[in-house]
């Protein structure tokens, strides 16, 4: 649970893949999520790849909650054995991260920042985790800001099979310091 003034609370819940398939696909085939790279999936094929993730024990799908009500999409995945094996060296405490704010016809300003905040919390919430990976588009410019508002710093580029991805990682001391700025 995470609250940010003048927003919310948010709350996280595993993803229903079946019965939220739907939602999912209104969200991952909208223009605004290009990066998602999700823009001609069908219902059943959006139903499908969350299966896929709900039956994977190294990578999980939580929908996340404002009032109750879906607000955003959170992956966390086991980068030793999902999306990065072979492209960089995990460190023990290492969690990958992807996150979706669906579009919206009435914006509220901070609304991005607070769910990435909100996301970085509740995966540090686990003593486990050491540090957070994620591997963005390096053409998604946006969300690199939101990573470096958070505590990322980018490392280096690296070649996935979907795409050229900007490797970051954000330690829980840098998160820290980060949000208490």
């Amino acid at each position: 649970m995470s609250t940010t003034a003048g927003i919310g609370t948010f709350t996280f819940r595993p993803l229903d893949p079946v019965k939220e398939a739907a939602l999912l696909h209104g969200w991952v085939t909208h223009a605004k999520a290009a990066f998602w790279m999700m823009q001609d999936a069908k219902p059943e094929d959006v139903e499908r790849a969350y299966l896929e993730i709900a039956a994977d024990e190294h990578h999980h799908a939580l929908l996340g909650l404002l009032g109750g009500e879906p607000a955003f999409l959170m992956e966390r995945y086991d980068p030793a054995h999902r999306e990065l094996v072979g492209l960089y060296e995990p460190e023990p405490g290492d969690v990958g991260m992807h996150f979706l704010v669906p579009p919206t016809d009435t914006p509220v300003h901070g609304f991005t920042k607070a769910v990435i905040t909100a996301v970085m919390a509740h995966l540090f919430e686990d003593p486990a985790t050491a540090r957070v990976v994620v591997e963005p588009d390096v053409r998604n410019k946006a969300v690199h800001t939101l990573n470096e508002a958070v505590g990322f710093v980018a490392a280096r580029e690296i070649r996935k099979p979907e795409k050229q991805a900007l490797l970051s990682f954000c330690t829980r001391e840098r998160f820290e310091k980060a949000v208490a700025a």
